[in-house]
């Protein structure tokens, strides 16, 4: 049996999703945030930063600043998530020279809580599709490889330093206070979209075990066979056991699926899990 692989299909529909993210991304910090000189944390946030102190343009800054981020994500992360957020970083950085910076609203809370929503499912659907809008969204990716933390939580702790920063050299608290609205905001999305970090115990009961332990043990997660009996037929069969995150799982059926269409599966959630869990490193 072959590797499970992407089809055509969920390319064009990933490059579909990532032009999408792009494109809100460049619309929150064009319309929403840097009209009204928010932050939204992050390589971004520094770019606005340095754009507001010297009058750059913002969106070639967080090109040039992306670039050291997306090399080290490329040695620890892997290719496909690189490739990805490469883009994402190219084509926002081309919308934000499309779109023109006109606030949709002139009231500064109104535009963070906006503007946080708006970079929060730009950041959510780009991680979700494989790649991610680069700067502190692959330093977080890199840092739930070792620990199963939250992205959104990881971010706006990163972000915050970029606040201080704002501060240190602006000194205006209340733009502070309202960027650390978009930032939470922002954060909030991204979980709620991104749940690479939520697991779940999947039991797989089959005929075809070697089968579907050739297929399955292509992925990097331990996987158990148990012997089972069926109570009314009482025959023999294998029962497999593997943790997986729920961003995993659609996969996971496609594929056992795509090997014994009768298999009974059950899925449950995994409020933890002590021990090696292996990441992915996608090449």
């Amino acid at each position: 049996m072959a590797a499970y692989t992407f089809s055509k299909k969920q390319i064009i529909t990933n490059f579909i999703w990532m032009t999408l993210s792009s494109i809100l991304l460049a619309f929150g910090f064009n319309m929403l945030l840097i009209p009204l000189e928010l932050l939204s944390g992050g390589i971004s946030g520094l770019a606005m930063v340095i754009g507001y102190i010297t009058k750059s343009n913002i969106g070639w800054l967080y090109l040039v600043l992306n670039l050291p981020v997306l090399i080290w994500g490329w040695f620890v992360l892997g290719k496909k998530i690189i490739i990805w957020s490469v883009y994402s970083v190219l084509t926002s950085s081309l919308f934000m020279q499309i779109l023109p910076v006109h606030p949709l609203a002139d009231d500064v809370l109104l535009g963070a809580v906006y503007g946080g929503i708006a970079v929060g499912l730009a950041s959510g659907i780009a991680l979700r599709f494989g790649g991610s809008t680069g700067g502190f969204d692959i330093v977080a990716s890199i840092v739930t490889m070792k620990k199963d933390l939250p992205v959104g939580i990881i971010l706006t702790s990163l972000n915050g330093l970029v606040v201080a920063l704002h501060i240190l050299f602006t000194h205006d608290f209340e733009l502070a206070m309202y960027s650390l609205v978009s930032i939470f905001v922002t954060g909030k999305i991204i979980d709620l979209i991104h749940i690479k970090h939520l697991k779940v115990t999947v039991f797989i009961i089959t005929t075809q075990t070697d089968a579907m332990l050739k297929q399955l043990l292509n992925h990097p997660r331990g996987i158990t066979v148990i012997k089972t009996r069926g109570a009314f037929t009482s025959n023999d069969r294998d029962m497999l056991m593997t943790v997986r995150t729920r961003y995993e799982l659609a996969d996971l059926k496609k594929q056992v699926k795509s090997i014994d269409q009768y298999a009974f599966v059950n899925i449950v959630e995994t409020v933890a899990v002590i021990g090696e869990f292996r990441k992915i490193r996608e090449n």
